[in-house]
């Protein structure tokens, strides 16, 4: 598998029915991971940032910054579906931390949306964009 397979990989041969499955999950879970999770991030406030140093990571401020930056302009490439592989998959990590991390010791109930966050993530880091992304039309360009 080439790189340009990895980064650009979208399924060009998609049926239009799961390339349209694939447009509404990033729309959906792209454009609210950006605008309901990333922007109120921008710039970090001091409990995120302190919420960030306690779970023990170093430069809580880069990692409040890198997560914030993240959502957003990750959340906004994964719905246009450029990049939305490898950002997909890293969105997909970053929840997972949110889940086992810094919510641990929640109910689920709590902890739900950062699981069907990262389920989703996962499933376009799987799919690719289908027919109808970015990385599709940059992928048919040699």
């Amino acid at each position: 598998m080439s790189l340009k397979q990895i980064v650009f990989g979208s399924s060009c041969e998609a049926s239009k029915a799961s390339s349209a499955a694939s447009l509404v999950l990033r729309l959906g879970f792209g454009l609210a991971m950006a605008f309901a999770h990333g922007m109120g991030k921008l710039p970090p406030p001091d409990g995120f940032v302190g919420g960030v140093r306690g779970m023990g990571f170093p430069l809580p401020e880069f990692f409040a910054w890198l997560v914030a930056v993240l959502e957003t302009g990750g959340g906004i490439l994964v719905a246009v579906g450029l990049f939305a592989r490898p950002l997909a998959f890293f969105l997909f990590i970053h929840m997972s931390i949110a889940f086992f991390l810094a919510h641990s010791g929640q109910a689920f109930a709590q902890r739900e949306l950062a699981f069907l966050f990262g389920a989703a993530m996962l499933a376009i880091a799987w799919m690719g964009t289908g027919k109808y992304g970015l990385d599709a039309f940059f992928a048919k360009k040699d």
